[in-house]
């Protein structure tokens, strides 16, 4: 396919992550002439330095935890020690392999990819830049799916050596002596985890009176528990007032509400406060684009202020994940080609791969007060649960949060194993407005952990039998 001022494609997308190149695929399905430009891999943060990786990570950490409670389950087994170049050279096969595929399916949807520096020149161009020169890019409608980036908070030492963000993390050459980590969000507490399991020492310090702010106040609870007993330790409702060079690599000084001020030495300090959207390069401040606290405003069909113009994905902000980035670079690319839909974020699941897991969606039952709705709130425990007590896996909860007068489900929240998997029963009934009787009524095999969300679903609407 010819690129240049004079041959305009259909659709042209600036950005090859989860929210690009879906947008581009979906694009060719429909039969338009796309082209794809992207800077680095195809497949962005998630599939190279997030999501992906993170989780092949943990698996290995999965594996020496459960070497280290092998006594319980009657197998006398013991870690004999950590091949750290062996699990990062596993995790770097599993990406490679997922992005070889992204690669197979945008080449044989006949996508176009241009690897290169992406520039925004306004509606309906773009400039990419590469070692062999510049080219400009003519499209109809054009998609922006920059992504996003790991954020630094303006703290003194923050750029010394050892100081890290997820992004290095994710390319140790060997593991750190100890931890420190600014920031228990969802990256903060998913490498606590991994760390942790290895053998390594973590520290965490988050701003916050709990881990996973804005997350259900209970499972937070008990997950701060569950990870205390697993060696991590926090310090809450404090900061991080300055790094600097120690004789262990380095000195860390907190201060906590009470402004009382307590030094740490570590040999790393991992930065997980968070990312920031890319809306501040490739020509987007320059366009005209209204950009609002770093992200680009788009209506409920991802159009941008300028004609033409949609953008999709971590740029607009909202929920940074990247199942949200495929729904709307689904959404956007079938607009700009003519279609008529809107965004739905009712129930978008969210979740953490620590251990156990936590996994929420829809409204929490504050939200759920807070508009006004009598709250019914089912749980049942998974230490009442036989499959969780035979894996040994007995922590944590499934929650549902009803109206009252209808019994509709509104949200709910699943702390314990599997819950990244459990949590789409739950996701669905949000979508569909189903009522709790009728996952309380509906059959689930025995003995499965999915009975908890039957059980809590019945305690919701007073059916409760095992509770």
């Amino acid at each position: 396919m010819r690129m240049d001022r004079h041959d305009p494609v259909d659709i042209a997308v600036l950005g090859g992550g989860p929210a690009g190149y879906v947008a581009a695929l979906r694009a060719a399905q429909l039969g338009a002439s796309v082209a794809l430009i992207e800077e680095r891999e195809l497949g962005g943060t998630c599939l190279n330095r997030g999501c992906i990786p993170t989780k092949a990570l943990l698996r290995s950490a999965q594996v020496a935890s459960l070497l280290a409670t092998s006594k319980q389950f009657g197998i006398h087994a013991s870690l004999e020690g950590i091949d750290w170049p062996t699990i990062f050279g596993r995790k770097d096969r599993v990406v490679k392999r997922l992005r070889t595929g992204v690669e197979h399916l945008l080449s044989r949807g006949k996508v176009q990819v241009l690897s290169g520096r992406g520039t925004f020149l306004g509606p309906n161009r773009l400039r990419v830049e590469n070692g062999a020169g510049e080219q400009i890019v003519n499209a109809r409608k054009i998609i922006l799916a920059t992504g996003s980036c790991p954020s630094l908070p303006p703290i003194p030492g923050i750029e010394l050596e050892n100081v890290i963000t997820s992004d290095e993390a994710l390319a140790l050459p060997a593991p750190p002596e100890s931890v420190l980590v600014i920031g228990a969000g969802v990256i903060g507490i998913e490498f606590s985890a991994f760390f942790r399991a290895l053998g390594i020492p973590v520290t965490v310090v988050e701003q916050c009176e709990q881990i996973l702010p804005g997350t259900d106040p209970d499972a937070a609870a008990e997950l701060t528990r569950a990870l205390k007993r697993q060696g991590v330790k926090f310090h809450l409702s404090s900061s991080v007032q300055a790094i600097k060079s120690a004789a262990a690599g380095l000195q860390v000084t907190l201060q906590d509400e009470k402004n009382n001020a307590r030094q740490f030495e570590v040999s790393h300090v991992l930065v997980a406060t968070g990312r920031q959207l890319r809306s501040d390069e490739a020509g987007l401040p320059e366009s005209g684009l209204a950009i609002e606290r770093g992200a680009v405003v788009v209506d409920a069909h991802m159009r941008t202020s300028l004609p033409d113009t949609y953008a999709a994905g971590d740029l607009v902000g909202g929920q940074l994940l990247a199942h949200v980035g495929y729904l709307e670079g689904r959404v956007a690319v079938e607009n700009a080609l003519g279609y008529n839909r809107a965004i739905d974020y009712t129930a978008i699941p969210a979740c953490i791969y620590s251990w156990p897991e936590l996994a929420q969606v829809g409204l929490s039952e504050q939200q759920a007060k807070e508009r006004g709705i009598s709250v019914a709130v089912g749980r049942f425990d998974f230490r009442a649960n036989g499959k969780a007590l035979g894996l040994g896996d007995r922590d944590g909860f499934v929650k549902v949060i009803v109206d009252r007068d209808s019994e509709t489900v509104l949200g709910g929240v699943i702390l314990g194993a599997e819950a990244t998997e459990l949590i789409s029963e739950l996701v669905l009934a949000v979508q569909a407005k189903i009522p709790a009787s009728v996952l309380a009524e509906l059959v689930h095999p025995h003995p499965t952990l999915s009975e908890a969300v039957m059980e809590a679903a019945a305690d919701a609407v007073g059916r409760a039998i095992h509770k």
